[in-house]
Parts: C-alpha cells; structure tokens; sequence
C-alpha cells in the first residue's frame, strides 16, 4: 500500500498553476487585475511569440515597497481579504493570493516595484535573486514572466500557434479594456503595436467601443439603462439586423469583471429569440452593478463565471430589460404614426358568429407586462379580403398620389406588389421593399401574444367546424392538452376514437388552415414535459411563444396572394405600430430600405 506523503510546496504550486495558468492569456489575465486592483489608470501589456516565450505587464499603480515582494509571490497571501466576511462580499478582481505564486512556479519571474514614496523601484527574480535589490524604475510595478511552461512540458504542448495564443491574448484585453474605460491600455506583439487605447470618460465610452468592436456594432446599437430590486444594467445591444455568426462580440460584466455565464447568457438568448435567426448569435456589450455580497466570484478557478444569490430575479430583469431595448417598431415609427394611419385601418366583420374575450382569462401568462403592440384589437389580414377587394374596380392596385414628405410615415406609401411577394413602398428617403408574409406574421404574432397576456384573444365560432382524423394516441394527447389549446383560444372537442373536432379559433386565424395549425400546435405542446400532477395549461406557459409563433405563421398572408392597395397600406401602418417588426418570427428582415442616394450611386448619377 503507498504511504501517504505530504507534496512539497513547489508541486503543489505547480498543481494551482494547472487550474489558473491555461494558457499566455490567463497569465496576462491574473497580471491586469492586480492591475486594477492597484489603481493603475494605464497598463502596458508587451508579448513575444503569443506569450509563450515572453510577456509583461505594466502598470502605474501603487506599486509595493520591498519587503511586500518575497510575500507577493507566496502562495495564498493577499492584500484584498483578511476573513470570511471579506471573502463574501468581495469587490476586488483578485483576493486567493495564489496568481503570482501559481505564474512563478511555471515560468521565469521578475517582478519590479516602486511605491510614489520611494526614491527608486526594487527587483526580485527567484531563483536568480531572492531578496529584493534596488532597480531604476517608475512609480507602478512591472511584471515579465518568461519561458512558459518550461518545466511543464506536458503543458507546453498543449498550447496552439503562436498566432492562436496571440489572439486570445488580444481578445481579453479588447474585453477588459472595454470594462474599464477609464484606464488606458496598450498592447505590443513581437515589438509591433497592437492598439493604443486613450483612457476615456463614460461619457465618451462610445469611442472604446467603435475602437474596440467596430463602428458597424455602434450603428446597429441600442442603448439599456435600467435599475430594478437592486440591479443596474447599462449598455448596449446590437439590433438582430447586426446579429453573427459567432458569438465575439458578446461582452458582459459583472461588477466590472469580465464572466461568461450560462443564466445570463439564456436570458439574452431568450429576449432576442422571436427576432433572431436560430443560426445566428446576439452582439452585445453590457454591465451589470449588484450588491457584492449577492454574487460568489469564487466558484470558477479563474474566476470567469460566478453564482448569483438571486439567480431568477438576476434572469428576469437581463430578460426584461433587453426584451425592451429590442421592442422598437417598424422603420423606428414615432408616436404620431399610429394616428396618422388609423383611418386606413376599415372596420373587421366577424365570420361564422360574433367573437368573445376572455379564452385564455385563467391561463399563466409568461412574459413581461407592459409591452403592448398598440391600440387596436387582435384581428387578421384575410378579413381585409371583402373590403378591400370592393375597391378593385376602381384601381385597387393603383396607388394615390403621395403627399406631401412631411406627411408620409417612417415605412411611406405602398406604390406596387411585386410577384405577390414583396410590398414596395415610397418614403421620404427612397424606396421601401417589405416582405409580406414576414411582415403580417410578426404583427399577427405580437397581437396573439398582447392578447395572451391580457387574458382577452378574441375567438369566434367557425362557420363549419373541422373534423380531423387522428390515431388513438393523438386522441388521447389532444384530450390532454384541451384545455391548453383552449387558453390559446382554439376550442375543440374528441367526437369519436379517432375524430376531434375543432369548434373556435381566434379570429385572425379563422382562415388558416385548421388542421394543420392544430397539428403544429400539439406538436409544439407535446414537447413540454409533463410531470406527476402538472397542469397541462399552466406548464404549457414555457413554450408559448414558440405556440404563438406557430399560429401566426399559420394566420398571416401567404406569399402568391395578390394583396391591393389598401391591404399593403393596412400592413405598414401596423408594422410602424408593432414592436420587433423588423423581423420575422424567425429573426429574418422583414423590410428593406434603398435611399435615394443609393439609387444614385447605382445609376452613376452626378459622377
């Protein structure tokens, strides 16, 4: 049987290491938060080979009087906590003592200090010099680590090419310079400069981040600034329009430190998910302020993930808060708009029975309050048809002069329908191109939900109720899941074995196809695992967006379909009014704008 030996501190430093030092960038890491820490307001980060065979840090803090060197480089000794209660209400970068101590055991160390109060700096290199020794230097302290991993060799293989270890390098400092705009930071690679970023105010934040992320991001932009219980959360999201195909540009801080959290990153997820294409990712840059005490920084071994205490409050308000930044309606309408186009909008007759509210009055709503689509009521676009077709023979497909540009809306006047497919439109700034079906689904799917969440879906009876053919266990589930369907404002009832029959739909859904729809409602139910006692109509809240989407797509104007005048201005004016119709339920563009300007380039106009 082995004996049991305790390992001797160089191992053990070795072993930390393996949890800390990753690879050059987490060095760099550890080293710009004691940074930080110090109160340096400009850091000089110097690399050679990705960092493998040298780096540096260098800051302007306060630097540390000779004999706090030999305890700086110690394995659990620090400046930032003294006990428990310090532990859990930690608001430093750095506090387990362990960084230095972990990077020296794997590397050739130096480390040079000068506090403001010393006439020179001082050195210490171990292993070459272990007493700290008079150096010329400034006011701060200089860390330069050489050789990493080179008594690790099972490590140094394990690392990629020098221009992969450079560009996670440049990564985190791109990251961390954007958490701190108030620090400058600097960075060098083999000799050459990388990026020089002048310290900025947080009114001037905007040039960090066209610096660091691109203009475009800044373009695309939509402020946050929000306090609720607590939180605060304050900057920026990309429109969906700007969304990529990886996820490099989603930043977020907590407290200022830089985190990668799954909770957060399903909150985000979820507020862009009706306008976001499912293959593509959310830009954003954002910064959450909480009470220390609520958040443990101390469950990653390099700190980049943490445990928030109120974890669900913490989601709900991300949630909310950018579900909110991305409510914007169509072509940005301003608040005249929906007046302006109110007399457009004809009268809606009710087919096959008079409607009633109230289907889904006992049914959770899941979603966030407030976030109304505007003032009329929940109808659909096939009963534009008997209206608007009475003006066909009196050039339904022939626009009306256009007014004056003062008066025309953000998303203009419909001038044609081309293929049956596109809307184009005039504005003030050139041509408008709209998607049709797009379009009438998103504002068909935001009144389902607005009419969700005030418990008042308008339903009405159908003329000749559907009989669809099922198996016996799609009987059963359809038995299961009635009254779910009934909160979704679908009524139907098992007539026989393999028969159900459905009795009422909204109303702008009562010239969809039914069978289809319901087929697709279900499938999207059966996918709610069902538990024990669970209420099929109270779980069924987790997925009823995706429910809702299902019966939009099913309720809106179908591509190939000749829509008049009247029909396409109706539409436009419901964009401008609707939140997030800017994309479709599935995160495609629902319009597009050719300026004038544009044109002219085109044409080669003036040139």
């Amino acid at each position: 049987m082995a004996e049991i030996r305790q390992l001797p501190q160089s191992l053990v430093n070795q072993i930390a290491a393996g949890e800390v030092v990753e690879r050059p960038a987490s060095v760099i890491k550890e080293l710009v938060e004691n940074a930080l820490d110090a109160g340096a307001d400009r850091i000089e980060v110097q690399v050679a080979a990705g960092g493998v065979k040298q780096l540096s840090v260098r800051d302007n803090g306060h630097g540390m009087p000779p004999e706090q060197l030999p305890l700086a480089i110690s394995p659990h000794a620090t400046s930032k906590i003294r006990d428990l209660d310090d532990l859990e209400a930690v608001a430093s970068f750095g506090f387990r003592g362990e960084a230095l101590a972990s990077i020296q055991s794997i590397s050739r160390l130096r480390l040079v200090s000068r506090t403001a109060a010393d006439e020179h700096g001082w050195e210490l290199a171990p292993g070459v010099f272990d007493e700290p020794r008079p150096t010329p230097a400034k006011p701060g302290t200089l860390v330069d680590v050489r050789d990493l991993f080179f008594n690790v060799p099972a490590r140094r293989k394990f690392l990629r090419t020098e221009r992969t270890e450079f560009g996670h390098v440049d990564q985190l400092l791109r990251k961390l310079a954007l958490a701190n705009p108030e620090v400058a930071f600097r960075l060098s690679h083999n000799d050459r400069l990388v990026f020089d970023l002048p310290a900025v105010d947080l009114d001037s934040i905007e040039q960090r981040i066209a610096a660091v992320l691109g203009r475009g991001f800044l373009d695309e932009a939509r402020e946050i600034d929000a306090a609720a219980s607590g939180f605060a959360l304050q900057g920026l999201v990309a429109s969906p329009q700007y969304a990529r195909a990886s996820t490099d540009q989603q930043l977020f801080f907590v407290n200022g430190r830089v985190v990668r959290d799954r909770l957060v990153a399903h909150a985000i997820r979820r507020a862009y998910s009706d306008v976001l294409h499912h293959a593509r990712h959310p830009a954003y840059v954002l910064s959450l302020r909480l009470d220390p005490a609520t958040v443990d920084v101390n469950v990653h071994p390099t700190k980049a993930e943490v445990r928030f205490r109120d974890a669900r409050g913490v989601h709900d308000f991300l949630f909310q808060s950018v579900h909110r930044a991305l409510a914007t309606p169509g072509g940005a309408a301003s608040p005249g708009v929906a007046e302006a186009g109110e007399a457009m909008a004809p009268a809606m007759p009710v087919v096959g029975g008079a409607p009633r509210s109230g289907a889904g009055a006992s049914f959770a709503a899941d979603g966030v309050a407030g976030l109304a689509t505007g003032g009329r009521s929940a109808q659909g676009y096939f009963s534009l048809l008997e209206q608007a077709r009475a003006g066909e023979g009196e050039g339904g497909r022939v626009a009306e002069p256009l007014p004056e540009d003062a008066e025309i809306p953000p998303l203009g006047y419909a001038i044609a329908h081309l293929g049956e497919i596109y809307i184009l439109a005039r504005n003030r700034d050139g041509l408008v191109i709209v998607d049709a079906h797009a379009a009438a689904e998103r504002v068909t799917y935001e009144r389902l939900k607005q009419g969700w969440r005030e418990r008042a879906l308008s339903v009405a009876p159908l003329l000749l109720p559907v009989d669809i053919a099922v198996s016996p266990a799609e009987a059963e589930a359809f038995e299961t899941w009635q009254e779910a369907f009934a909160a979704a404002g679908v009524v139907l009832d098992r007539v026989g074995p393999e028969r159900v029959r459905v009795r009422e739909v909204p109303v702008m859904l009562r010239e969809a196809d039914i069978e289809t729809l319901v087929r697709e409602m279900l499938a999207e139910m059966r996918r709610v695992p069902l538990a024990g006692d669970d209420v099929p109509r109270a779980v069924v809240g987790d997925r009823i967006d995706e429910i809702l989407s299902t019966m939009a797509c099913h309720g809106s104007v179908r591509a190939n379909r000749r829509l008049t005048v009247p029909e396409m201005n109706t539409l436009l004016r419901d964009m401008e009014r609707t939140e997030r119709s800017d994309q479709c339920n599935h995160g495609r563009p629902t319009w597009r704008r050719l300026t004038i300007e544009e044109l002219d380039r085109w044409f080669m106009r003036g040139q």
